[in-house]
Protein backbone atom coordinates (compact mmCIF):
# COMPACT_ATOMS: atom_id res chain seq x y z
CA UNK A 1 0.00 0.00 0.00
CA UNK A 2 1.40 3.25 -0.91
CA UNK A 3 2.04 5.78 1.74
CA UNK A 4 0.52 8.31 0.69
CA UNK A 5 -3.51 8.68 -0.58
CA UNK A 6 -5.32 11.49 -2.29
CA UNK A 7 -8.07 12.44 -4.81
CA UNK A 8 -9.37 14.86 -6.74
CA UNK A 9 -12.99 16.25 -7.17
CA UNK A 10 -14.08 18.46 -9.69
CA UNK A 11 -14.62 21.97 -8.34
CA UNK A 12 -18.07 24.16 -8.15
CA UNK A 13 -18.36 27.53 -10.03
CA UNK A 14 -16.62 29.16 -7.33
CA UNK A 15 -14.89 26.37 -4.87
CA UNK A 16 -12.67 24.31 -4.79
CA UNK A 17 -11.13 21.28 -2.35
CA UNK A 18 -8.92 18.87 -1.77
CA UNK A 19 -7.15 16.45 0.74
CA UNK A 20 -4.01 14.19 0.98
CA UNK A 21 -3.09 11.61 3.42
CA UNK A 22 0.25 10.31 4.49
CA UNK A 23 1.03 7.46 6.46
CA UNK A 24 5.02 7.82 6.50
CA UNK A 25 6.47 7.90 9.77
CA UNK A 26 9.00 10.42 7.87
CA UNK A 27 8.13 13.62 8.62
CA UNK A 28 9.91 15.41 6.10
CA UNK A 29 8.50 12.42 3.18
CA UNK A 30 5.05 13.11 4.44
CA UNK A 31 5.39 16.56 4.13
CA UNK A 32 6.75 16.50 0.66
CA UNK A 33 4.04 13.71 -0.38
CA UNK A 34 0.95 16.20 1.37
CA UNK A 35 1.99 19.28 -1.04
CA UNK A 36 2.84 17.47 -3.99
CA UNK A 37 -0.83 15.54 -4.27
CA UNK A 38 -2.55 19.08 -3.45
CA UNK A 39 -0.55 21.40 -5.97
CA UNK A 40 -1.69 18.40 -8.20
CA UNK A 41 -5.16 18.29 -7.21
CA UNK A 42 -5.25 22.09 -7.22
CA UNK A 43 -3.13 22.72 -10.51
CA UNK A 44 -1.64 25.62 -8.91
CA UNK A 45 -4.00 27.43 -7.39
CA UNK A 46 -3.38 28.60 -4.37
CA UNK A 47 -5.39 27.57 -1.27
CA UNK A 48 -6.83 30.39 0.95
CA UNK A 49 -7.51 28.14 3.99
CA UNK A 50 -6.04 24.86 4.98
CA UNK A 51 -6.26 22.57 7.82
CA UNK A 52 -3.50 19.75 8.95
CA UNK A 53 -3.73 16.95 11.66
CA UNK A 54 -1.05 14.87 12.60
CA UNK A 55 -0.75 11.85 14.89
CA UNK A 56 1.70 11.80 18.03
CA UNK A 57 4.40 10.29 15.79
CA UNK A 58 4.97 13.85 14.23
CA UNK A 59 4.61 15.90 17.04
CA UNK A 60 8.40 16.09 17.85
CA UNK A 61 8.91 17.67 14.10
CA UNK A 62 5.78 19.44 13.65
CA UNK A 63 7.42 22.45 12.37
CA UNK A 64 8.59 20.50 9.52
CA UNK A 65 5.18 20.15 8.50
CA UNK A 66 4.41 23.62 9.32
CA UNK A 67 7.22 25.55 7.41
CA UNK A 68 6.87 22.70 4.30
CA UNK A 69 3.37 23.70 3.83
CA UNK A 70 3.52 27.30 3.80
CA UNK A 71 6.91 27.81 1.83
CA UNK A 72 5.58 25.44 -0.76
CA UNK A 73 1.84 26.24 -1.03
CA UNK A 74 1.72 29.51 0.04
CA UNK A 75 -1.51 29.06 1.27
CA UNK A 76 -2.98 32.33 2.81
CA UNK A 77 -4.33 30.59 6.27
CA UNK A 78 -3.33 27.26 7.67
CA UNK A 79 -4.58 25.95 10.72
CA UNK A 80 -3.76 22.51 12.79
CA UNK A 81 -3.05 20.40 15.37
CA UNK A 82 -1.61 16.95 16.92
CA UNK A 83 -5.11 14.67 17.57
CA UNK A 84 -5.31 11.37 18.99
CA UNK A 85 -6.05 9.96 15.45
CA UNK A 86 -6.77 10.98 12.07
CA UNK A 87 -9.39 11.33 9.73
CA UNK A 88 -9.00 11.51 6.21
CA UNK A 89 -11.64 10.50 3.63
CA UNK A 90 -13.58 7.10 4.38
CA UNK A 91 -10.35 6.42 6.42
CA UNK A 92 -9.88 6.42 10.33
CA UNK A 93 -6.20 6.46 11.32
CA UNK A 94 -6.08 5.64 15.04
CA UNK A 95 -2.98 4.65 15.79
CA UNK A 96 -0.48 4.52 12.95
CA UNK A 97 2.04 7.45 11.86
CA UNK A 98 -0.84 9.75 9.74
CA UNK A 99 -0.95 13.42 8.47
CA UNK A 100 -3.65 14.51 6.61
CA UNK A 101 -3.68 18.51 4.88
CA UNK A 102 -7.13 19.56 3.52
CA UNK A 103 -7.47 22.63 1.57
CA UNK A 104 -10.13 24.87 0.22
CA UNK A 105 -10.10 27.50 -2.27
CA UNK A 106 -12.41 30.23 -1.58
CA UNK A 107 -12.21 33.05 -3.85
CA UNK A 108 -14.10 36.04 -2.19
CA UNK A 109 -14.20 34.74 1.10
CA UNK A 110 -12.13 36.45 4.23
CA UNK A 111 -9.88 34.45 5.97
CA UNK A 112 -8.81 35.44 9.35
CA UNK A 113 -6.05 33.40 11.64
CA UNK A 114 -6.82 34.36 15.39
CA UNK A 115 -4.46 33.39 17.63
CA UNK A 116 -5.36 32.96 21.98
CA UNK A 117 -3.25 32.11 25.05
CA UNK A 118 -4.36 32.33 28.41
CA UNK A 119 -2.22 33.13 31.93
CA UNK A 120 -3.33 31.19 35.04
CA UNK A 121 -1.19 33.60 37.35
CA UNK A 122 -3.31 36.72 35.63
CA UNK A 123 -6.17 35.02 34.98
CA UNK A 124 -6.41 36.32 31.75
CA UNK A 125 -6.43 35.66 27.75
CA UNK A 126 -4.08 37.07 25.21
CA UNK A 127 -6.20 37.92 21.97
CA UNK A 128 -3.59 37.98 19.14
CA UNK A 129 -5.71 39.04 15.13
CA UNK A 130 -9.72 38.85 16.58
CA UNK A 131 -11.59 41.05 14.28
CA UNK A 132 -13.55 43.52 15.58
CA UNK A 133 -17.12 42.37 15.00
CA UNK A 134 -19.16 43.57 11.89
CA UNK A 135 -22.76 42.38 12.34
CA UNK A 136 -21.64 39.83 9.32
CA UNK A 137 -22.34 36.19 8.69
CA UNK A 138 -19.27 34.17 9.89
CA UNK A 139 -17.99 30.97 11.23
CA UNK A 140 -15.05 30.50 13.44
CA UNK A 141 -13.07 26.87 13.37
CA UNK A 142 -10.91 26.02 16.56
CA UNK A 143 -8.28 24.11 17.88
CA UNK A 144 -7.27 24.28 21.55
CA UNK A 145 -4.85 22.26 23.70
CA UNK A 146 -6.79 21.12 26.77
CA UNK A 147 -4.28 21.08 29.48
CA UNK A 148 -3.80 25.04 28.66
CA UNK A 149 -7.00 26.67 27.76
CA UNK A 150 -10.52 26.71 29.55
CA UNK A 151 -12.12 26.47 26.76
CA UNK A 152 -16.17 26.99 28.80
CA UNK A 153 -14.54 31.07 29.21
CA UNK A 154 -13.59 31.01 25.95
CA UNK A 155 -16.50 30.34 24.56
CA UNK A 156 -17.99 32.52 26.88
CA UNK A 157 -15.63 35.40 25.66
CA UNK A 158 -16.66 34.62 22.15
CA UNK A 159 -20.26 34.79 22.52
CA UNK A 160 -19.59 37.63 24.00
CA UNK A 161 -17.47 39.46 20.93
CA UNK A 162 -19.44 37.55 18.27
CA UNK A 163 -22.65 36.85 19.52
CA UNK A 164 -24.42 34.13 17.62
CA UNK A 165 -21.34 33.34 15.85
CA UNK A 166 -20.80 29.17 15.33
CA UNK A 167 -17.49 27.74 16.63
CA UNK A 168 -16.81 24.16 15.45
CA UNK A 169 -13.05 22.27 16.23
CA UNK A 170 -11.95 19.96 18.89
CA UNK A 171 -9.08 20.12 21.40
CA UNK A 172 -6.01 18.57 20.28
CA UNK A 173 -4.43 15.16 21.35
CA UNK A 174 -1.58 12.95 21.01
CA UNK A 175 -0.18 14.19 24.42
CA UNK A 176 -0.67 13.54 28.11
CA UNK A 177 0.20 16.80 29.77
CA UNK A 178 0.51 19.93 29.27
CA UNK A 179 3.11 20.85 26.37
CA UNK A 180 3.11 17.44 24.83
CA UNK A 181 0.18 18.67 22.06
CA UNK A 182 0.93 20.82 19.08
CA UNK A 183 -1.25 23.61 17.58
CA UNK A 184 -0.11 25.05 14.07
CA UNK A 185 -0.72 28.47 13.05
CA UNK A 186 0.98 29.54 9.75
CA UNK A 187 5.05 28.63 10.46
CA UNK A 188 4.33 28.86 14.08
CA UNK A 189 4.06 25.72 15.90
CA UNK A 190 2.48 26.45 19.51
CA UNK A 191 2.23 23.64 22.43
CA UNK A 192 -0.66 25.58 24.15
CA UNK A 193 -3.54 28.13 23.92
CA UNK A 194 -5.85 28.23 21.11
CA UNK A 195 -5.57 29.00 17.38
CA UNK A 196 -8.12 29.20 14.50
CA UNK A 197 -9.68 31.00 12.03
CA UNK A 198 -12.94 32.88 11.09
CA UNK A 199 -14.48 32.86 7.86
CA UNK A 200 -16.96 34.91 6.60
CA UNK A 201 -18.44 35.99 3.16
CA UNK A 202 -19.79 34.41 0.29
CA UNK A 203 -19.85 30.94 1.88
CA UNK A 204 -21.75 28.11 3.96
CA UNK A 205 -20.14 26.48 6.41
CA UNK A 206 -23.06 24.17 7.98
CA UNK A 207 -22.63 22.54 11.13
CA UNK A 208 -23.57 19.39 12.26
CA UNK A 209 -23.79 18.37 15.82
CA UNK A 210 -24.04 14.26 16.33
CA UNK A 211 -24.00 13.82 19.96
CA UNK A 212 -24.47 10.16 19.48
CA UNK A 213 -27.57 9.71 21.91
CA UNK A 214 -31.72 9.13 21.71
CA UNK A 215 -34.13 10.33 23.99
CA UNK A 216 -35.35 7.37 26.14
CA UNK A 217 -38.76 8.32 28.67
CA UNK A 218 -40.47 11.40 29.06
CA UNK A 219 -39.13 15.11 29.05
CA UNK A 220 -39.60 16.51 32.59
CA UNK A 221 -39.38 20.44 33.19
CA UNK A 222 -37.20 20.99 36.49
CA UNK A 223 -38.73 22.74 39.09
CA UNK A 224 -35.75 22.60 41.87
CA UNK A 225 -32.18 22.73 40.44
CA UNK A 226 -28.95 24.20 42.25
CA UNK A 227 -25.97 24.63 39.93
CA UNK A 228 -25.48 20.96 38.41
CA UNK A 229 -27.78 19.43 41.26
CA UNK A 230 -31.25 19.14 39.96
CA UNK A 231 -33.70 18.15 42.55
CA UNK A 232 -37.04 17.72 41.21
CA UNK A 233 -38.31 17.25 37.90
CA UNK A 234 -41.70 17.84 37.48
CA UNK A 235 -42.82 17.87 41.17
CA UNK A 236 -40.89 14.67 41.61
CA UNK A 237 -37.44 13.93 43.14
CA UNK A 238 -35.25 13.60 40.39
CA UNK A 239 -33.70 10.14 41.38
CA UNK A 240 -37.44 8.78 41.29
CA UNK A 241 -37.54 10.05 38.06
CA UNK A 242 -34.34 8.93 36.82
CA UNK A 243 -35.59 5.69 38.92
CA UNK A 244 -39.05 5.19 37.02
CA UNK A 245 -36.82 5.34 33.38
CA UNK A 246 -34.30 2.79 34.24
CA UNK A 247 -37.09 0.46 35.19
CA UNK A 248 -38.80 0.76 32.33
CA UNK A 249 -36.28 0.46 29.92
CA UNK A 250 -36.22 -3.56 28.44
CA UNK A 251 -33.30 -5.71 28.76
CA UNK A 252 -30.24 -4.75 26.89
CA UNK A 253 -31.28 -1.10 27.21
CA UNK A 254 -30.61 -1.44 31.07
CA UNK A 255 -27.29 -2.75 30.89
CA UNK A 256 -26.68 0.37 28.48
CA UNK A 257 -28.07 1.90 30.73
CA UNK A 258 -25.91 1.10 33.78
CA UNK A 259 -22.78 2.10 32.02
CA UNK A 260 -24.01 4.90 29.27
CA UNK A 261 -26.85 6.98 30.76
CA UNK A 262 -27.40 11.08 30.36
CA UNK A 263 -29.18 13.63 30.41
CA UNK A 264 -30.58 15.93 27.93
CA UNK A 265 -31.20 19.79 28.22
CA UNK A 266 -33.04 21.69 25.92
CA UNK A 267 -31.10 24.61 25.21
CA UNK A 268 -33.85 26.77 23.46
CA UNK A 269 -37.43 26.86 24.82
CA UNK A 270 -39.04 28.75 22.50
CA UNK A 271 -39.57 25.32 19.67
CA UNK A 272 -42.93 24.00 19.39
CA UNK A 273 -41.41 20.39 19.75
CA UNK A 274 -37.78 18.80 20.76
CA UNK A 275 -35.94 16.54 18.46
CA UNK A 276 -32.50 15.26 17.42
CA UNK A 277 -29.87 18.21 17.34
CA UNK A 278 -32.30 20.63 20.72
CA UNK A 279 -30.91 18.95 23.25
CA UNK A 280 -27.21 19.73 24.55
CA UNK A 281 -26.22 15.97 25.99
CA UNK A 282 -24.34 15.74 29.35
CA UNK A 283 -23.24 13.35 31.96
CA UNK A 284 -25.25 11.99 35.23
CA UNK A 285 -22.31 12.38 37.54
CA UNK A 286 -23.60 10.90 40.28
CA UNK A 287 -26.88 10.71 42.89
CA UNK A 288 -27.83 11.56 47.07
CA UNK A 289 -29.98 8.55 48.05
CA UNK A 290 -31.15 10.51 50.86
CA UNK A 291 -32.22 14.41 49.00
CA UNK A 292 -33.36 12.20 45.96
CA UNK A 293 -30.86 14.58 43.50
CA UNK A 294 -28.99 13.89 40.44
CA UNK A 295 -25.84 16.22 39.77
CA UNK A 296 -24.56 16.62 36.29
CA UNK A 297 -22.22 17.80 34.37
CA UNK A 298 -23.85 20.96 33.48
CA UNK A 299 -25.33 23.96 35.36
CA UNK A 300 -29.09 23.30 35.15
CA UNK A 301 -31.93 26.12 35.52
CA UNK A 302 -35.13 25.64 37.09
CA UNK A 303 -37.65 26.01 34.54
CA UNK A 304 -35.38 24.14 31.69
CA UNK A 305 -36.73 20.49 30.22
CA UNK A 306 -34.62 17.52 30.20
CA UNK A 307 -35.21 14.19 28.84
CA UNK A 308 -32.73 11.13 29.62
CA UNK A 309 -30.50 9.84 26.90
CA UNK A 310 -28.71 6.37 26.32
CA UNK A 311 -25.45 6.36 24.29
CA UNK A 312 -24.67 3.22 22.57
CA UNK A 313 -23.15 2.12 19.06
CA UNK A 314 -26.42 2.02 17.35
CA UNK A 315 -28.02 4.98 19.09
CA UNK A 316 -24.69 6.98 17.53
CA UNK A 317 -24.69 5.62 14.34
CA UNK A 318 -28.29 6.53 14.06
CA UNK A 319 -28.19 9.72 14.62
CA UNK A 320 -24.86 10.69 12.85
CA UNK A 321 -27.14 9.15 9.58
CA UNK A 322 -30.15 11.31 10.51
CA UNK A 323 -28.42 14.23 11.07
CA UNK A 324 -26.86 14.13 7.58
CA UNK A 325 -29.57 13.19 6.05
CA UNK A 326 -31.53 16.33 7.38
CA UNK A 327 -29.01 18.41 6.71
CA UNK A 328 -29.03 17.32 2.74
CA UNK A 329 -32.70 17.37 2.47
CA UNK A 330 -32.59 20.89 4.25
CA UNK A 331 -30.84 22.22 1.71
CA UNK A 332 -30.40 23.60 -1.75
CA UNK A 333 -26.64 23.63 -2.03
CA UNK A 334 -24.67 20.05 -1.96
CA UNK A 335 -21.61 19.76 0.57
CA UNK A 336 -18.45 20.33 -1.23
CA UNK A 337 -16.07 19.81 1.20
CA UNK A 338 -15.98 18.93 4.99
CA UNK A 339 -13.66 18.92 8.26
CA UNK A 340 -15.18 16.27 11.03
CA UNK A 341 -13.84 16.51 14.48
CA UNK A 342 -14.70 13.17 16.42
CA UNK A 343 -14.33 12.33 19.91
CA UNK A 344 -11.68 9.45 20.86
CA UNK A 345 -13.99 7.55 22.47
CA UNK A 346 -15.49 6.91 19.48
CA UNK A 347 -13.77 5.22 16.79
CA UNK A 348 -13.08 1.14 16.98
CA UNK A 349 -13.80 1.75 21.16
CA UNK A 350 -17.61 2.23 20.74
CA UNK A 351 -18.32 0.97 17.00
CA UNK A 352 -16.25 -2.21 17.26
CA UNK A 353 -14.99 -1.52 13.63
CA UNK A 354 -12.93 0.66 12.05
CA UNK A 355 -13.86 4.16 9.62
CA UNK A 356 -17.34 4.21 11.37
CA UNK A 357 -17.78 7.95 11.12
CA UNK A 358 -15.75 8.61 8.22
CA UNK A 359 -17.70 5.97 6.32
CA UNK A 360 -20.93 7.32 6.81
CA UNK A 361 -20.00 10.73 5.66
CA UNK A 362 -18.66 9.18 2.26
CA UNK A 363 -21.74 7.23 2.19
CA UNK A 364 -24.07 10.65 3.24
CA UNK A 365 -21.99 13.34 1.78
CA UNK A 366 -21.11 11.72 -1.96
CA UNK A 367 -17.25 11.29 -1.11
CA UNK A 368 -16.04 14.91 -1.20
CA UNK A 369 -12.92 16.01 0.64
CA UNK A 370 -12.97 15.60 4.20
CA UNK A 371 -10.61 15.72 6.76
CA UNK A 372 -10.56 15.98 10.66
CA UNK A 373 -8.68 14.27 13.73
CA UNK A 374 -9.93 12.31 17.19
CA UNK A 375 -10.06 15.12 19.88
CA UNK A 376 -10.04 15.19 23.55
CA UNK A 377 -13.54 16.94 23.40
CA UNK A 378 -15.44 18.64 20.37
CA UNK A 379 -16.69 22.48 19.98
CA UNK A 380 -20.02 22.94 18.19
CA UNK A 381 -23.48 24.82 18.57
CA UNK A 382 -26.54 23.39 19.74
CA UNK A 383 -29.41 25.56 20.21
CA UNK A 384 -27.95 28.92 18.64
CA UNK A 385 -24.94 28.31 21.24
CA UNK A 386 -21.39 26.78 20.86
CA UNK A 387 -20.55 24.19 23.47
CA UNK A 388 -17.98 21.88 24.44
CA UNK A 389 -18.55 18.20 24.20
CA UNK A 390 -17.61 14.71 24.89
CA UNK A 391 -18.38 11.46 22.85
CA UNK A 392 -19.52 13.68 20.06
CA UNK A 393 -18.28 14.41 16.08
CA UNK A 394 -18.73 17.91 15.17
CA UNK A 395 -18.40 18.70 11.73
CA UNK A 396 -18.08 22.01 9.27
CA UNK A 397 -19.77 21.47 5.69
CA UNK A 398 -18.99 23.83 3.38
CA UNK A 399 -21.28 24.63 0.46
CA UNK A 400 -22.43 27.20 -2.00
CA UNK A 401 -24.56 29.78 0.02
CA UNK A 402 -28.46 28.77 0.19
CA UNK A 403 -28.98 32.49 0.19
CA UNK A 404 -28.19 35.12 -1.78
CA UNK A 405 -27.45 37.38 1.06
CA UNK A 406 -24.57 35.90 1.83
CA UNK A 407 -23.43 36.66 -0.91
CA UNK A 408 -23.11 40.52 -0.18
Amino acid sequence: MPSFFSTSFPPSATFQFAFAVSRSADTEAAARDLVDEIREQLGGVTPDLACLFFSSHHIPRADVLADTIAESLQVRVCIGCSGEGVIAGAEELETAPAVTLWTACLPGVTVTPVRLSFSPAQDQFSLVGWPEAEGIDSTFLLFADPFTTPMQEVLALLEERYPGTAALGGLSGGGQDAGENRLVLGREVFQGGLVGVRISGPVEVRPVISQGCRPIGERYVVTKAEHNMVHELGGTSALERLQYVFESLGGEDRQRAHRALHIGIVIDEHRDHFERGDFLVRNLVGADQTTGAVAIGDVVQEGQTVQFHLRDAKSASEDLSLLLAADRTGHRNPPLGALVFSCCGRGQGLFGRPHHDSGILAERLGGIPVAGFFAQGEIGPVGGRNFLHGYTASMAIFAEPDSPSRRK
